[in-house]
């Protein structure tokens, strides 16, 4: 069964798609290089080690970097594909099934809940801020919010002409809904880890 049609096609969503598929793939790519560095000369800093406190060497070679057995990168390189293929799809004038956008949301979700999780670890855990890392995080936190907004706007989700209404005006409120998010995680990080001081 298709989605419910909409009145126009979700240009800008499939535009943003393709743009943090793909700086989010560079993202798990760097990492994932530094990774192979670390494991080939072993004790040497990655190239994005630039202080105690803003670096990837001490976040990759956690257990929290390898959660599932295998550099934390390799889900990032194979999961931020998805969206690049969305994205294009969608402007190429392609449809897609109810039970395709709860399977591509329930991925993004996940990596919204991940990227959470990782935040908190850095931050309360090992004291870090991987640049990286926060390269990932500013694109996985929108893409989020785009996704699942569009679920409501686009009557993906069962709901009242009323509330897609709302959702479709929501959609134009996520530059300042990330801009926030990423405000609570500077204010977070600044209070436990006095980045300014560590600057500066």
């Amino acid at each position: 069964m298709s989605s419910p049609p909409s009145r126009t096609r979700p240009t800008v969503m499939a535009v943003w798609l393709v743009i943090a598929g793909v700086i989010g793939w560079w993202a798990a790519f760097s990492l994932t290089m530094e990774k192979f560095h670390a494991l080939s000369n072993p004790g040497e800093g990655a190239s994005c080690d630039f202080s105690p406190l803003v670096q990837c060497s001490k976040n990759l070679g956690s257990w929290q970097g390898s959660v599932f057995g295998f550099p934390n990168p390799i889900l990032g390189l194979t999961g931020w594909v998805a969206p690049i293929v969305v994205g294009m799809a969608i402007l190429a004038g392609a449809r897609f099934a109810r039970w395709f956008w709860f399977l591509f949301w329930a991925g993004i979700a996940f990596a919204f809940g991940f990227v959470i999780w990782l935040i908190s670890q850095s931050i309360f855990v090992l004291g870090t801020l991987c640049p990286w890392c926060m390269v990932t995080w500013a694109v996985t936190i929108p893409t989020f919010y785009v996704v699942t907004i569009h679920l409501f706007r686009a009557g993906i989700l069962p709901v009242s002409a009323r509330a897609r209404g709302r959702a479709d005006k929501l959609m134009g409120w996520v530059p300042l809904m990330a801009i926030g998010s990423y405000a609570i995680i500077a204010v977070i990080a600044q209070v436990r880890l006095d980045v300014l001081g560590a600057l500066f």
